[in-house]
């Protein structure tokens, strides 16, 4: 099977099985949903969601977490793995935003870039999911994903992000990137397939008997 007939059939199974794709991570507005993708690094959206569920009573905008501070912040998420960086991104990032932006988030990449703890994927999921804007954020299952179904070497996060945006139709980008999240989780996780288990694979390479080496983001 040749790579654009693989694409056409990743983009078709995938709109059967998740044809709607709702955001993962619970937020109220485009400032949660940047502070709870912050959060997400290196923690699961379920604890986040968990956590965030009491933050966002209190502060669901900048000038509401800027005043709650960074203790208090930390308070809320300790749970979670790096917490003390976190809340002091969350901080700052929030300070920022009120004094620089005037209390809005800015919709660029640069700019969003430009905040503590914000990275390009996090930038791409906001950009992607806030406003509209073609993206496509690459984690740890799409990196491992692209690596098996023969989309990218997988050299780098940034090379298949630009793999992947060579094959797929931009206007797909954004619902792309979670239906692939979400497959990568249900059915073609680390452990669960090595490239030659889940239905998905098989379809693509029926012949292959060896397992694919993936590299790590």
């Amino acid at each position: 099977m040749k790579k654009v007939e693989r694409v056409k059939l990743i983009i078709n199974r995938l709109e059967e099985i998740y044809p709607d794709t709702p955001i993962p991570l619970n937020h109220q507005n485009s400032f949660t949903l940047l502070v709870a993708v912050v959060l997400s690094a290196q923690s699961t959206d379920k604890k986040v969601n968990e956590l965030t569920k009491d933050l966002f009573k209190v502060a669901q905008a900048p000038l509401e977490m800027y005043k709650l501070g960074e203790e208090n912040i930390y308070n809320y998420i300790k749970q979670l793995g790096l917490a003390k960086t976190k809340a002091k991104n969350i901080y700052n990032l929030s300070k920022i935003i009120v004094k620089k932006y005037n209390h809005i988030i800015p919709n660029s990449f640069k700019e969003l870039e430009s905040l503590p703890g914000v990275g390009h994927k996090t930038a791409s999921v906001v950009m992607s999911q806030a406003f509209g804007v073609p993206a496509f954020p690459v984690d740890t299952h799409i990196h491992r994903l692209s690596q098996r179904w023969g989309l990218t070497s997988g050299k780098s996060v940034k090379q298949t992000e630009e793999d992947l945006k060579k094959l797929f139709p931009k206007y797909l980008w954004n619902k792309l990137h979670l239906q692939i999240i979400f497959y990568g989780r249900e059915y073609c996780s680390a452990r669960g397939c090595n490239g030659t288990n889940c239905k998905l694979c098989k379809e693509l390479y029926p012949s292959r008997n060896k397992p694919v080496i993936c590299l790590k983001a």
